[in-house]
């Protein structure tokens, strides 16, 4: 594999488009032949309903599995055996059979695994969200520039076909009027993660310095290795960038048309409350996005609405879905589905969707045959803007202070969906005997975001733009100068 030296951040407009299926002609025309060998860079859950995605497309083939932890490895190639199998996925990049990667990787590798492949001459598939920290997903859009390498971001409901119905009803038709502001909620019970007294073992199976990665070697004192890394700032996003980048890319696609890349303000708190275990990304977090024309607001909470309860909070419109409410009504979305309301509630209009898993997939191949980047429904410049809403907000709880609660009412919203989600995440804490005002949550200040720079500005920006790049382990740093 080849390495680096300096390019510029480039940005290029990856227009969305609908998913188009070509011929055979054209396949030879793109340099390709009809069959698409693909890599898949990890073995778990995601990777595996990806392999099983993929799998069932014509011409696509399950060529290639990596995964540092032998174990995973040995159980995929169980069942496509005829793909090559490697634990260290620069092995697989220099394979010359590969043509593209999909990556399904912890959050910590995905724009590091996206950036080497394409500098390997592959393209690439990779799972929400596109980065892990703010700068890498630049250097990621920048390498798709670079190298002419075709980068799908895993934002699956792109691909539904029902995303395009709701964009005409409320744009073209303006079926509800003026759309005036809008809410996101992610609301779903997880259950602690634990909290060792000594550090978690490492599974023999597993090459730990390969899964590591960029993170750091630091102890893990939570009880499992695999899918809990998503609560741990070292390898994951939090839910905010598990769940809440499809939501906030929902939005983003249907609300904004995708005119917003990124707020210019934010204000955002939360905490990790409730379970005491080895978790630092926040169980309950409430974040507003001054967007400079639809005021925004995200409501997230992962426990319960009462202690002794299995049942979840219970916000207005659905758990995880959004509300744009508009003149003459409001339309809640989600995934799959959304349903349109009068200003009497009732219900005057329904979408039905596929999800787009299966669609998503084919889109990627389609855009691979055609050599055509402005067909992709999810190119790496969308990813990276709809991950940025889920950095801006990590960012805000992470740099914040104590919470007070006269500071967190001083944004003038004349929506009043920040006074009720203050109001409603208030409740829940003080349903499990959580004080509001103590310690364990934060707020943060108003934090002022250029756009165009992807740069906080203001009194408070050096606190907040130290999060908007990590320090990465010798050996797995994102390249700063591109080839």
């Amino acid at each position: 594999m080849r390495r680096y030296t300096r390019r510029e951040f480039v940005h290029c407009g990856l227009a969305a488009g609908a998913a188009l299926t070509w011929s055979a002609p054209v396949l030879r025309a793109a340099g390709l032949n009809d069959t698409i060998n693909l890599g898949f860079i990890s073995c778990g859950g995601r990777g595996g309903e990806l392999m099983g995605a993929f799998s069932k497309l014509a011409g696509a083939r399950v060529a290639g599995l990596c995964d540092p932890d032998a174990e995973r490895l040995g159980n995929a190639r169980k069942k496509y055996p005829e793909a090559k199998g490697w634990a260290d996925l620069r092995s697989l990049l220099d394979d010359k059979g590969i043509d593209a990667v999909v990556i399904a990787s912890s959050n910590h590798w995905h724009c590091l695994a996206a950036i080497w492949a394409m500098q390997a001459g592959k393209d690439v598939y990779v799972e929400k969200p596109l980065s892990h920290s703010q700068w890498e997903g630049q250097q990621t859009v920048a390498a798709a520039a670079q190298y002419g390498k075709i980068c799908q971001v895993g934002m699956q409901q792109r691909s539904d076909p029902m995303q395009a119905e709701i964009k005409r009803f409320l744009h073209d038709q303006r079926s509800l009027g003026r759309i005036l502001s809008a809410r996101v909620n992610r609301y779903g019970v997880r259950a602690s993660i634990g909290k060792r007294s000594t550090p978690l073992p490492i599974p023999a199976s597993l090459d730990y310095n390969l899964w590591l990665g960029p993170a750091q070697d630091v102890p893990i004192y939570r009880d499992n290795l695999q899918y809990d890394w998503h609560w741990v700032w070292n390898t994951g996003s939090g839910e905010m960038g598990n769940w809440g980048v499809h939501v906030l890319d929902d939005l983003r696609n249907n609300v904004f048309l995708d005119g917003v890349t990124l707020p210019k303000r934010i204000l955002g708190g939360g905490g990790r409350v409730v379970w005491n275990d080895a978790g630092e990304t926040p169980n309950v977090h409430f974040v507003y996005f001054d967007t400079g024309s639809i005021p925004v607001v995200i409501g997230l909470a992962n426990i319960t609405a009462e202690p002794n309860s299995k049942r979840g909070p219970q916000p207005p419109g659905p758990s995880s879905g959004y509300i744009a409410y508009c003149e003459d009504g409001r339309l809640e979305g989600q995934r799959g589905r959304a349903t349109a309301f009068d200003r009497n509630g009732k219900v005057i209009k329904e979408f039905k969707g596929t999800g787009g898993m299966g669609q998503h997939q084919q889109n990627f191949l389609d855009a691979l045959r055609r050599r055509d980047e402005s067909i992709l429904n999810s190119g790496a410049l969308v990813g990276h803007h709809s991950a940025g809403w889920c950095n801006l907000a990590n960012i805000a709880f992470r740099a914040g202070g104590a919470y007070e609660p006269a500071e967190a009412k001083r944004i003038a919203d004349g929506s009043g969906l920040w006074n009720a989600l203050l109001t409603e995440m208030e409740q829940l804490l003080r349903a499990h005997g959580v004080s509001p005002a103590g310690s364990a949550i934060k707020l943060s200040p108003v934090l002022e975001f250029d756009a165009a720079a992807e740069r906080f500005i203001g009194t408070s920006a050096d606190q907040a733009n130290r999060y908007l790049k990590r320090e990465y382990r010798q050996g797995f740093v994102v390249p700063e100068k591109l080839a």
